[in-house]
């Protein structure tokens, strides 16, 4: 079985609420160390899965639902369903891009690090923050109506011109 097929399992599980929870709590305490060693020092980080996983201090099967997480925010994504220990994987991070995602997955203990201000500025966050609200508002375009002139110029009523056909 693959490293990620283990950790859906293991993530999907049945377990009573607490169990769960105490699950979800420390993955992702491990997950706030990771990135706060990731944004204190900014680069692409290498190497098989199970060399990553040892750097970050989890288990590789944790360290592949890791990769999940970051997965869309990395410059190239990586092939989840193929993770072994012993396949190579490179972690180039779209900062961006991650803190986007961080807002997008509502991970408050994550986009407000204090790490996050040596890679981007308050200014940068603020404007990322103002695209993120502004990717989720629903805009409904103007529809002609019926009754309404045609759009095409001719004078007349739009049932009568252009949404004849409609």
């Amino acid at each position: 079985m693959k490293l990620y097929e283990q950790w859906s399992n293991l993530a999907k599980m049945q377990q009573t609420p607490q169990q769960q929870e105490a699950f979800w709590q420390e993955y992702f305490n491990q997950e706030k160390e990771n990135y706060k060693k990731i944004l204190a020092d900014p680069k692409v980080y290498e190497g098989t899965v199970e060399e990553l996983a040892k750097f970050f201090d989890m288990e590789n099967m944790v360290f592949s639902g890791f990769i999940d997480g970051i997965n869309t925010s990395l410059k190239e994504e990586i092939d989840l369903d193929a993770l072994e220990e012993t396949t190579p994987v490179k972690l180039d991070i779209d900062y961006e891009k991650l803190y986007f995602n961080m807002l997008d997955a509502k991970a408050d203990w994550l986009y407000n690090l204090p790490e996050w201000e040596g890679i981007l500025s308050e200014e940068r966050r603020r404007e990322i923050t103002k695209e993120y609200r502004a990717s989720k508002v629903f805009v409904k375009e103007k529809t002609v109506g019926r009754n309404d002139p045609c759009p095409c110029g001719s004078g007349k009523k739009y049932k009568k011109c252009c949404g004849k056909n409609a």
